[in-house]
């Protein structure tokens, strides 16, 4: 990797790396912090939903906004948003109690933060274009591990200094973010002047209609991402009839989270020999056998295999969406389509909160993983189709 690569990369890295480590404290330690603050299991679950639609809703309305090409970049509005959580978790470090105000501000960091998550992966395109080279699967690995790592001495904090800890390391990690996202400048350089062939399809019915194939395959990565989240945020209950305990499940988590390091960092090299289509086959596949090994697991063992499956699943298919996207999208609809991968992910958190959580009181952590395999296979068979069928868009600008 040359000087000048490495340059880019690093402060690519810090700016993953601090984004996920802040994921950490707000999304993972959700739970954790708003009990603390005398939220019912009730008014998170409402909080948690009401933010991850909000962040649907947004996220492709901020995207088609930058993706016209005007003074609202990439690098702004992830500033703008860094900024934003910065001022929320101060307040929230500061409000000791009143559940609406906690409710509005904590709904509305959840939700930001959820926001510019594709914009950070649009921003890299847009700088390996203009000549700023980034090893993108090396600064998405690394964030995924600082998300592994913050979560893991998070939670030994929490219990020596109180959950306040959670938004003063926000600060913390969100203060380097700043300053290093102000100084990540991109070069000048000549913009391809936009074509009357380029238009910007900032209408959902009109992007449907210019990628009916993506959106298709946006459909089946819902479905993997509902057994996804199910699993993820049910984790205990699941491992609980097993003999499992928090610190099983801490492994089991942390090994997931450390294990997307090395399929992201290759990721440029697989691409080589593997298509990128190919490779989100392959993920989806890798999320089907790591459901169903979760659904037969008798023992801890196996779930532990389960969730080494992500090196397959998950941290394929991040970096492997994000190119799929580059290369079928025009110039002008990039960012919205980096959107709608993520906004799969979110929709599928959204449908496994409202859904699995009712079926895990009636009928248990097994019929729930039963109903989370079938989604899965239902989504694998969506993806096929739509990737079949898909061919690279006539007017992309690479």
């Amino acid at each position: 990797m040359s000087d000048r690569k490495k340059f880019w990369t690093l402060r690519y890295i810090i700016i993953n790396a601090t984004y996920f480590a802040v994921y950490s404290g707000i999304h993972a330690y959700a739970s954790v912090f708003l009990l603390e603050k005398g939220f019912s299991n009730t008014l998170i679950g409402i909080t948690l939903a009401l933010a991850n639609i909000l962040s649907v809703i947004f996220q492709p309305i901020v995207a088609g906004l930058i993706d016209k090409q005007g003074k609202l970049t990439n690098r702004n509005v992830s500033m703008a948003s860094t900024a934003l959580l910065l001022i929320g978790s101060v307040l929230l470090l500061l409000i000791k109690n009143g559940t609406v105000v906690i409710f509005l501000i904590f709904a509305l960091i959840y939700m930001v933060q959820m926001v510019y998550q594709p914009i950070i992966t649009a921003m890299y395109f847009e700088y390996e274009a203009a000549g700023c080279h980034i090893y993108y699967g090396l600064a998405r690995g690394l964030g995924s591990c600082g998300f592994a790592i913050v979560s893991f001495f998070t939670g030994r904090a929490i219990g020596w200094f109180g959950v306040n800890i959670l938004m003063i390391l926000d600060i913390v990690f969100l203060s380097i973010a700043l300053v290093v996202l102000f100084f990540f400048k991109k070069p000048v350089v000549d913009i391809p002047a936009q074509t009357k062939t380029e238009v910007a399809h900032n209408n959902l019915i009109s992007f449907i209609k210019t990628y009916p194939g993506f959106m298709l395959f946006v459909l089946g990565a819902v479905c993997f991402f509902f057994a996804h989240n199910a699993i993820n945020d049910y984790m205990i209950q699941i491992i609980t009839p097993l003999g499992g305990n928090e610190t099983n499940m801490g492994i089991a988590v942390s090994c997931a989270a450390f294990l997307e390091l090395p399929a992201m960092a290759l990721i440029n090299k697989i691409m080589k020999k593997i298509s990128v289509k190919n490779l989100l086959l392959i993920s989806g596949i890798a999320f089907f056998i790591k459901h169903l090994l979760m659904l037969i697991a008798p023992n801890m063992v196996v779930v532990y295999i389960s969730q080494a499956m992500q090196m397959f699943a998950y941290a394929i298919f991040i970096p492997a969406g994000a190119y799929f996207v580059n290369q079928t999208m025009a110039r002008l609809d990039q960012v919205k389509g980096q959107a709608y991968i993520n906004c799969s992910i979110t929709l599928g958190g959204v449908f496994s909160s409202l859904i699995c959580g009712r079926l895990l009181d009636v009928k248990g952590p097994h019929f729930m993983l039963i109903v989370s395999v079938i989604v899965t296979l239902a989504g694998l068979v969506i993806a096929v189709v739509a990737l079949k069928g898909l061919s690279k868009h006539s007017t992309r600008n690479a």
